[in-house]
């Protein structure tokens, strides 16, 4: 039996330098810290913590993980988000997505072993076919690709989506202007009082826009939403640069090749490289995979 078993089990909801907002079975918050120096917890977390008062704990222990996510920045690789059912990426009509950002979040929620949705909104505008057929290579792939207008359609929207969620957690990731406040505030009714009691905890408000946050969706805190801002740039760097392509399952498929080891840019043989040429494989994907395989190739931390 683990040392840290008589301990009380927490959900980590947000965390802030080395504060954390930790959950209890019975939805009370605590502001929480961890034990010594290292603060290696993350949203999703399962901890162990002790309680030092009526509203503040200690955290002494982080639960083995199910999956993480990382987020890159210039400099280093930063895990940001565990134990996650699920990734929806929100894409919109206007402003224009970038393909390559998408492919990012799909590679690593695919490491990660985490199944992944796209929803595209502002169906109701007029270039709405121009970005369904950029999403086509994804629906091809097998994804689901949900379509929604949430100003214009909240009850058609909310309908649409509402079953996928339904008793999931799940990892929310859109690009700025494409309607990510809308959806969660669409879905949990009292988000922005989520957001200022948890602040008010941390005494961080201006803090709000930049930190992962968890809600909960409904009463019995089955449903739950993770949101952080922004459109992350996933950190790959976990990846090793050879197995790249399993995380591609359009270029997996046909990755039938003569060499084992097959890189699939200049080996003969190669079964990705004639399933680009035949047109089975969406040209910008595999431009996409060439250019995460360099910065891969590079790596040298």
């Amino acid at each position: 039996m683990s040392r840290f078993s008589n301990l009380d089990l927490g959900l980590v909801v947000r965390g802030h330098g080395r504060h954390y907002i930790v959950e209890d079975a019975d939805g009370r918050r605590f502001v929480c810290h961890p034990r010594g120096k290292k603060s290696d917890a993350v949203v999703g977390d399962q901890v162990r913590f002790a309680e030092a008062s009526a509203d503040e704990g200690v955290i002494e222990a982080v639960e083995p993980r199910r999956n993480l996510l990382y987020r890159q920045d210039e400099w280093k690789t930063k895990s940001f988000a565990a134990n996650l059912d699920q990734l929806l990426v929100l894409v919109a009509v206007e402003p224009v997505f970038s393909e390559s950002q998408l492919a990012r979040a799909l590679i690593a929620a695919e490491s990660a072993g985490i199944r992944t949705a796209i929803a595209l909104n502002k169906t109701d505008l007029p270039g709405a076919d121009a970005a369904r057929d950029r999403l086509a290579a994804y629906r091809a792939m097998g994804l689901t690709v949900f379509e929604v207008a949430l100003k214009a359609d909240p009850e058609g929207s909310r309908a649409t989506l509402s079953p996928w969620l339904a008793g999931q957690r799940s990892f929310v990731l859109g690009p700025s202007g494409t309607g990510k406040s809308t959806l969660i505030n669409l879905l949990v009714q009292n988000a922005q009082a989520q957001v200022g009691e948890i602040s008010q905890a941390l005494n961080s408000g201006r803090h709000t826009t930049t930190t992962t946050q968890w809600y909960w969706t409904d009463d019995s805190r089955t449903t739950a939403l993770i949101d952080s801002p922004g459109f992350q740039e996933f950190g790959l760097r976990q990846i090793d640069a050879a197995e790249l392509w399993r995380y591609m399952p359009d270029l997996r498929e046909h990755a039938h090749c003569r060499f084992h080891n097959c890189s699939h840019v200049h080996e003969p043989g190669c079964g990705v490289r004639d399933a680009v040429e035949q047109g089975l494989i969406n040209p910008s994907r595999y431009r996409i995979y060439g250019e995460i395989l360099e910065e891969l190739q590079r790596k040298t931390w």
